[in-house]
């Protein structure tokens, strides 16, 4: 009887005993459960991390295409009259081995123009020796030569990654275009790219006072550094109440500028020979001459500049006569076709391969400013015939270039809304007010 009395109590504490060991079981399921995939990701996370590390200790430190770090590295500049055997010489290269490497570089790079002040590296072995095994030379920010001094012995010219940014400058002319333009900004290379994309329809030595410009175009970046200027992209002149625009565009024929209609800016001839002077006497059929002191006629157009400005033909020809007279001192004359010919007299010498027979591209210097012949003081006097006649080179019409060709004229028509739009965002509030945007 005891025992069937105690029976419900024992079922009851079984029971209860059974209940806390699956709960035990479930918890510690539970925990496990959780806990894996927590040590597998832990595991995981520091497999990557090992990963990545061993990716960037793999990584090498490139200089100029080179590991730099299996070298000591050397950087200095080029000492005035500095050669390349006192370069190399310290760092155990031969003289036999300077001898070769700049005989197979002369293709490449003349080692003799090494310049002062210029950037080296040199690339030498990790030990007390210093054995150099390649040397970089950077002629210019663009450009760097790799020297191979150990092995097979090469050299190689290699260009630099170049950028490009737009940036955009405008001002008024209170005094030179030239001037403006290096207020505003730009460079005196600007201003020539500037003075040739109206060539033809600007008289440049006739720039009045609160002329305007606005320029768009392209500057040129090395290393954060400005490396140069690329293409003018569209500028807009306003001179003696008149505006004129110009927007690049390649048909694929090269670079050509047009005015808003589609019209060639370019035409047959330049509107002058050089860049930057004034005019000292024009075209006439009477005047007093200088050196043999009685009145002649003047057939051409005196242009006076410093000694040494270059000179360029006005248009693409071939050189039929290049040399010396009494009279005309040291000159070229080149004859662009059956209709236009031109002379430039009294240079100071003659541009190296001018000689007849040879071919000239329209803006290629010819030669320089000098007072040679009946010259009082340094000038270009500027000839120009049409069908045989010599006639005033200022006043003389010639045909433009092509124009946009049809097919082309929808895609042109696009690049021109769009800088158009851009120009006229820019506006000039003070005649005497110049600045440069980015």
């Amino acid at each position: 009887m005891k025992i069937i009395k105690l029976l419900p109590l024992f079922l009851l504490i079984l029971a209860s005993a059974g209940i806390y060991i699956i709960a035990e079981k479930l918890n510690n399921s539970e925990y496990y459960m959780a806990e894996e995939p927590l040590q597998q990701g832990m595991a995981s996370l520091q497999e990557d991390s090992i990963s990545l590390a061993e990716a960037v200790a793999a990584e090498p430190n490139m200089l100029f295409g080179l590991p730099a770090d299996s070298f000591n590295i050397i950087e200095d500049k080029i000492r005035p009259n500095q050669n390349l055997s006192e370069i190399l010489l310290p760092y155990n290269i031969s003289f036999n081995t300077i001898s070769e490497i700049a005989h197979k570089s002369r293709k490449v790079f003349d080692v003799r123009r090494l310049a002062s002040h210029k950037k080296f590296t040199l690339f030498c072995r990790k030990d007390s020796a210093n054995t150099a095994h390649y040397m970089v030379y950077e002629p210019s920010l663009t450009e760097y030569v790799v020297f191979r001094l150990q092995d097979s012995l090469q050299v190689s010219l290699h260009q630099k990654e170049v950028t490009i940014e737009e940036r955009s400058i405008y001002g008024s002319i209170q005094s030179s275009l030239a001037q403006s333009v290096a207020e505003a900004g730009g460079t005196p290379a600007l201003t020539h790219l500037l003075v040739d994309v109206f060539a033809w329809q600007i008289d440049f030595f006739r720039i009045q006072k609160d002329d305007w410009f606005k320029v768009i175009y392209e500057e040129k970046y090395v290393d954060g550094e400005v490396a140069g200027l690329g293409k003018i992209l569209a500028v807009q002149f306003g001179h003696a109440g008149t505006e004129f625009n110009a927007f690049y565009f390649d048909q694929g024929t090269g670079t050509d500028y047009f005015d808003e209609q589609g019209n060639s800016l370019r035409k047959a001839f330049l509107k002058a020979p050089l860049n930057f002077t004034r005019i000292s006497s024009r075209y006439t059929q009477r005047r007093f001459h200088p050196v043999q002191k009685r009145w002649k006629a003047h057939l051409g157009t005196d242009y006076a500049a410093p000694k040494g400005t270059p000179i360029h033909t006005v248009g693409d020809g071939t050189v039929v006569e290049a040399g010396y007279s009494s009279g005309n001192g040291n000159y070229v004359k080149v004859k662009h076709n059956g209709t236009y010919t031109t002379q430039y007299l009294h240079m100071s010498k003659i541009a190296g391969g001018m000689k007849k027979g040879t071919r000239v591209r329209q803006g290629q210097t010819i030669g320089y400013v000098g007072s040679t012949g009946l010259a009082t003081g340094p000038h270009l006097c500027f000839r120009f015939w049409k069908n045989g006649k010599q006639v005033d080179a200022l006043k003389v019409e010639i045909p433009p270039s092509e124009p946009i060709d049809p097919n082309n004229l929808t895609a042109f028509n696009e690049v021109k809304d769009q800088y158009y739009q851009r120009l006229a965002s820019i506006e000039i509030n003070e005649p005497t007010e110049l600045q440069a945007s980015l």
